[in-house]
């Protein structure tokens, strides 16, 4: 049995109370998805950096996860399409 490695590399940017994040999954076959999270934090909130970089990173995640669901699909859909008839005339 073969085992597959797919990677997936978490970026994360600050910049004050805003932090971004993009989630790359590249595939065995170089296949490139990216989902992107974002998070800013409320003035009255404590200046904990480390909940912003997780809610912006669970954010790329999730997206990431959506795109990867609908991938999937648009997949499936390419080869379970049915045949044209044949015909016999």
């Amino acid at each position: 049995m073969e085992a597959k490695q797919w990677t997936v590399q978490i970026y994360i940017t600050e910049d004050g109370d805003d932090t971004s994040a993009r989630a790359v999954l590249t595939t065995r076959d170089t296949d490139h998805l990216s989902g992107l999270g974002h998070s800013h934090r409320n003035p009255a909130d404590y200046p904990i950096p480390e909940i912003g970089d997780e809610l912006a990173v669970a954010r790329a995640l999730a997206d990431l996860t959506n795109k990867l669901l609908v991938t999937t699909s648009r997949d499936l859909a390419q080869v379970t399409a049915p045949s044209p008839p044949e015909r016999s005339w």
